[in-house]
């Protein structure tokens, strides 16, 4: 199938949500995004219900365990799968978080901070070049909530990502709801973090929802919905980069298919006004 580039306002296309897309998806969403680790190989009913949406849609691959900033080997077979899977449904973009998540027991499932120094910059960079040589294509690499800061940083995070992005010659997929969660765990400005990183490079964007402790901690949880910060500083980056294409993740706590649709079209509608700002 010949690959499709998503555009517009997008939506992550969860297994709990099949019987209500079946039904009819909502018509704001402009594509779909999913994890390839929990589809490619995947045969039988599974299979055909997928195809039947990525012949009427583009579709994203958002990876979760290729860990780009691990210390193993990158798993090859698994790019090699994704590649294939990718040609088959007619994918023309892959983004990763930039995190490390595995180690010698094998996956973490979790995305864990890397350490900002020029050594972490070069080791990752060198490990997402050879991803895209096994891809055949550039990648797009995602800022990560986190809630520890590893030691030793020899420059900012904003510095850290640009640095990597720039070493790899890869491409930038910019996480609004990441930002806020992590300017608010950690006492930055979000808006200069914003204006810091590699807006240039920007190919997609996330927006979700996030969890508040009591004692006022964020979680990264996508299981709720998207705040007016995350809208407001999503709108602020549009008009750095414009209105370049857009997710709604949602993980877990689902509402009514509905509701997720009426998020989907707030991006849509954000991506119009923005849109009309920057062109007059």
């Amino acid at each position: 199938m010949e690959s499709r580039l998503p555009r517009g306002a997008g939506l992550g296309f969860r297994r709990e949500l099949l019987p209500e897309l079946q039904a009819g998806v909502p018509a704001t969403v402009e594509f779909f995004e999913l994890a390839p680790e929990n589809w490619a190989g995947v045969g039988g009913r599974a299979a055909r219900q997928l195809r039947a949406f990525t012949e009427r849609y583009p579709f994203v691959c958002h990876g979760l365990s290729l860990s780009p900033g691990g210390c193993l080997p990158l798993d090859v077979g698994l790019l090699q799968a994704i590649r294939r899977f990718m040609a088959v449904h007619g994918i023309g973009l892959y983004t990763e978080h930039l995190a490390w998540s595995s180690d010698a027991d094998g996956q973490l499932y979790d995305l864990l901070p890397l350490p900002c120094t020029g050594e972490a910059v070069r080791w990752t960079a060198a490990r997402i070049r050879q991803a895209q040589d096994v891809l055949g294509m550039r990648i797009g690499i995602e800022n990560a909530s986190y809630y520890v800061a590893p030691p030793g940083a020899e420059m900012s995070e904003a510095a850290f990502i640009r640095a990597v992005v720039e070493e790899a010659d890869c491409l930038f997929h910019l996480d609004v709801n990441n930002i806020v969660v992590n300017a608010r765990n950690f006492g930055f400005d979000p808006l200069r973090f914003l204006h810091d990183l590699p807006l240039e490079r920007t190919c997609y964007l996330h927006v979700a929802g996030h969890h508040r402790e009591p004692d006022g901690l964020l979680i990264d949880t996508h299981g709720a919905g998207v705040i007016d910060e995350v809208w407001q500083l999503l709108a602020a980056a549009y008009r750095r980069v414009g209105p370049l294409p857009t997710c709604l993740e949602r993980d877990f706590d689902f509402p009514p298919l509905a509701v997720l649709g009426a998020e989907v079209a707030q991006i849509a509608g954000l991506q119009a006004r923005v849109g009309a700002e920057v062109a007059a």
